[in-house]
């Protein structure tokens, strides 16, 4: 299995993926053991000075003002991780819970946290035995960090609350930890602060967002040709020198995508002509949602690339209140705060939205038989009597109504806590949250408009499609997902075709013939 180091320095992308999804194991460098045990002795030499220090020997939020003796201190931080592990409501999934636990991990190897190597050795220990800490959807407001998040994962170090095991079963954290051998900590002064006060949650589920809007992108980008192609489109708009012209780097890429699927099509170019004795008027150009779904596309590639130099940045961070700094100073901070997280977990959003908008107003026009040139109504093996895809537009309009109000930004609607010391919070965790059910939504729409398009390129008899597009037609087929005939259960259809795009074999299938797609 695929081990991942931890140093000083932080982590990739890919490393957060492996371990979150992958089940990666995870190890700390004799650099980072060397850092931990560093800033463990400035933490010991302060907490053994008569001098009040925030997280050391002092309350936590609007109770900073208390100073806590020697005798009260490992009560102190035992009190703060039972305290603050205050979620509520649904159970979150179980790599969202590895990536903020490996990204808590990272922030204590980078020895600026003042924890015992004991400490990152026990999370690295619940990570590789695939312990999971029950965490509850409410509980974070993106400031002071995740805090009931993190609460819940180091309850479960402390061999308290509920944990699922290797094999999935939800059973006491004890238990299992007694099972793998660990030991649960005995806390002492500042580390269960350091367990609870980082961005760790938002950050994880924005690198895998990241992850998946990415192939969504290309997955979009590949119904957008099969559509325009379905169309009887032009594929002149997406010539390079077209889009040098006005040079944003995500534009020029869907474009290229596109251009490829669509080389050595038989359907592109009849927009001017008509097809089969069509009567209808000549087209100079064709719809926006054809003509412009690179413009689309492209500015959620770069809306995309935005996210990532942010995650990238947050990746090589070290998130906690107070600090170690290299020279010996221990020192509050405000770096816990989520607003540049959660800012572009927000923007994702909105890029994600439109992303589905476009693709559902493609669909619309494949069934409507006034606007498909040739093509039946709704695409139905006999109009009238049969239904065609007729639902599946109202399905994909029902997410994309849904996409348009996880749209609207949490990051603007702070509310104060802890006694007004808190009172302002990024909401970062409620962003990164309605994401995830954003871009599930548009894999959803994708995969709509993947039907609608495979099954409109076969109606389409007499005139032959790309190579690329035919190898998408094998590949769906095979998947389960029905071509044209008469009506039957559809939703079964769009279930497998929801799975196609999700799995990533529509951009599999698509590059066997294009070479990687962008």
């Amino acid at each position: 299995m695929h081990t991942v180091v931890l140093g000083t320095s932080g982590v990739s992308a890919d490393d957060v993926i492996a371990v979150a999804r992958g089940g990666a194991r995870v190890e700390l460098s004799a650099g980072a053991l060397d850092a931990l045990a560093a800033s463990r002795r400035v933490v010991d030499a302060l907490a053994a000075r008569p001098e009040p220090v925030y997280g050391v020997s002092t309350g936590f939020g609007a109770l900073a003002v208390r100073h806590i003796g020697p005798e009260l201190r490992g009560r102190l931080q035992r009190n703060i991780v039972r305290s603050h592990a205050a979620g509520m409501g649904p159970r979150v999934e179980r790599e969202v819970v590895r990536a903020l636990m490996f990204l808590r991990l990272k922030t204590l190897a980078s020895g600026h946290t003042g924890v015992r190597p004991l400490v990152a050795e026990t999370m690295a220990a619940l990570l590789n035995a695939g312990i999971t800490p029950v965490v509850h959807e409410y509980g974070s407001l993106g400031c002071s960090g995740d805090l009931a998040p993190l609460s819940h994962c180091a309850l479960a170090l402390l061999g308290e609350g509920e944990a699922e095991g290797p094999d999935g079963t939800v059973r006491p954290a004890a238990d299992l930890l007694a099972e793998h051998e660990i030991a649960p900590l005995d806390l002492r002064e500042k580390e269960g602060l350091a367990l609870l006060n980082g961005t760790d949650g938002m950050l994880g589920m924005l690198v895998m967002a990241n992850a998946d809007l990415a192939r969504l992108l290309t997955s979009a980008d590949i119904t957008a040709a099969l559509s325009l192609e379905a169309l009887l489109g032009t594929d002149r708009v997406l010539a390079p020198e077209l889009h040098a012209v006005r040079p944003h780097p995500g534009q020029a890429a869907s474009a290229d995508n596109m251009r490829r699927m669509l080389a050595g099509s038989g359907l592109t170019g009849h927009h001017q002509t008509g097809y089969d004795g069509l009567q209808a008027a000549p087209r100079v150009q064709d719809a926006y949602s054809v003509r412009c779904a690179p413009q689309v596309a492209g500015a959620g590639r770069d809306t995309l690339a935005h996210a990532r130099l942010v995650a990238g940045r947050e990746l090589a961070a070290a998130v906690d209140n107070p600090v170690v700094l290299p020279d010996g100073r221990v020192e509050s901070n405000g770096n816990f705060h989520g607003a540049p997280v959660a800012y572009v977990l927000d923007f994702l959003a909105v890029a994600a939205a439109d992303l589905a908008s476009i693709a559902e107003r493609r669909t619309d026009r494949l069934l409507d038989k006034n606007r498909s040139y040739g093509l039946p109504a709704f695409l139905a093996g006999d109009p009238g009597v049969d239904s065609g895809l007729m639902i599946a537009q109202y399905t994909q309009a029902a997410l994309v109504g849904e996409l348009k109000r996880l749209a609207v930004p949490a990051s603007v609607d702070s509310i104060p806590s802890s006694a007004m010391q808190e009172d302002h919070v990024s909401m970062g965790w409620s962003a990164a949250r309605k994401l995830r059910t954003a871009l599930g939504n548009v894999n959803r729409v994708v995969a709509v408009e993947l039907v609608a398009a495979t099954r409109a390129l076969e109606l389409r008899e007499g005139l032959a499609p790309a190579p690329a597009t035919r190898a998408v037609l094998e590949a769906v087929r095979a998947a389960g997902v029905a071509g044209p005939g008469g009506d039957r259960f559809l939703a079964p259809d769009l279930a497998a075709a929801d799975a196609f795009v999700a799995s990533g074999a529509l951009v599999a299938a698509a590059e066997t013939v294009t070479g990687p797609l962008a």
